[in-house]
């Protein structure tokens, strides 16, 4: 498939929150996350995927997993959303179909009359033949109990569905999504992967009783804000090239991707996301014929600061990468990795972060995101 993945990548992307809650906890009164033990903050991998969602869906992307009106559209719905806005454009659908001749043959299976009729009394089999175009055949079959689980129809959902990703869904692209949907029995695996996120050093929370105005319709309730002084927080995370064959990403998949990290974080700026700052974007991508990764990239980073003094800044901070820059060097000796891509945020004092790898490719990550016009 043209411009499909074809490469491993490990990536680590870091930022810093400065009087800020990066990751509430719902059942901590919404207090950032936290791991008590090393007394260091959590965020989860939804936090930076939503981000990347919600930038993405500004820019006229379509997303499967949305919401609107802030309440998460079901699975099964969204689906329903989807495969209509395909059906209902006959010039679109017949263009899949010519690109897709194996979806072509499914949908004549699926829907034939013969197949049908073993299922339809004759009542619905003359209601079914009035109708004209896909959408209506596709949602009358839909809505019958025993038609729409026929293996001709799961088959056509599974190969339609995987297609409409490949050509529009660019978040089950990216992220991938278990398919919690009737008449569906794939699961996409992400070739994109991230971690939880966790702060490179020990954090305080702000100890504040400071109470703020939640309104509602016709009233409000008060409740308390909840901050840490500084965090600096790393993700790591991978790309898969065998997952991305499956969900069709390509390198301008890719590329998005790394935008939509860095701009998804600096759009969000609500109250509690004020303060959050990404600061760094580091990729390893590997040679094609290589199937392994490097793990964890954090743990190639040495962080270190004085035990005397409050970290409050990245300036409190050492990190040394030096472990990273040396393990990258002895893979390139053995031809495992092919270059290393980066970003560092152009405005930020980042004299603390030492001895980083070089890279091969420099990358702007504040270049606008391509605004996609919708049908």
């Amino acid at each position: 498939m043209k411009d499909v993945i074809l490469q491993n990548s490990d990536f680590l992307f870091g930022f810093e929150a400065v009087m800020t809650n990066p990751n509430g906890d719902p059942d901590q009164e919404n207090r950032p996350r936290m791991d008590y033990e090393t007394a260091t903050t959590l965020v989860s991998d939804a936090r930076r995927k939503r981000d990347c969602r919600d930038i993405l869906k500004r820019k006229g992307y379509a997303i499967f997993v949305d919401t609107f009106d802030d309440n998460k559209i079901p699975m099964d719905r969204m689906f329903e959303i989807i495969v209509e806005k395909w059906l209902a454009n006959e010039i679109k659908i017949e263009q899949l179909f010519k690109e897709t001749s194996a979806l072509k043959k499914k949908w004549n299976q699926a829907t034939h009359e013969n197949k049908l009729k073993k299922i339809f009394n004759n009542d619905k089999l003359k209601q079914y033949s009035k109708c004209g175009g896909y959408c209506d055949k596709y949602f009358f079959i839909l809505k019958d109990s025993k038609a729409k689980k026929t293996k001709e129809f799961v088959d056509f959902n599974n190969l339609f569905l995987t297609e409409i990703i490949k050509n529009s869904l660019i978040d089950i692209r990216l992220f991938g999504s278990a398919m919690a949907v009737e008449g569906i029995s794939r699961t996409y695996t992400g070739p994109v992967q991230i971690t939880w996120g966790y702060s490179l050093h020990p954090v305080e929370l702000v100890k504040s009783n400071t109470i703020t105005s939640i309104m509602n319709e016709g009233n409000s309730t008060f409740g308390k804000k909840h901050k840490l002084h500084y965090g600096l927080i790393a993700h790591y995370g991978t790309i898969n090239k065998y997952a991305a064959i499956l969900t069709g990403m390509k390198e301008w998949d890719r590329e998005i991707f790394r935008k939509a990290m860095v701009q998804g974080m600096m759009s969000n700026q609500t109250d509690s996301k004020q303060g959050q700052t990404p600061l760094f974007y580091i990729e390893v991508q590997h040679k094609k014929d290589f199937d392994g990764y490097l793990g964890d990239l954090r743990r190639f980073c040495n962080v270190t600061w004085r035990e005397d003094k409050p970290i409050r800044s990245l300036q409190d901070l050492t990190v040394d990468f030096k472990p990273l820059a040396r393990v990258i060097e002895d893979m390139k000796k053995k031809e495992y990795v092919e270059k290393v891509i980066g970003w560092l945020h152009p405005l930020s004092d980042l004299s603390s972060l030492q001895n980083l790898p070089v890279f091969d490719e420099i990358i702007d990550l504040w270049a606008p995101i391509p605004v996609v016009e919708k049908d």
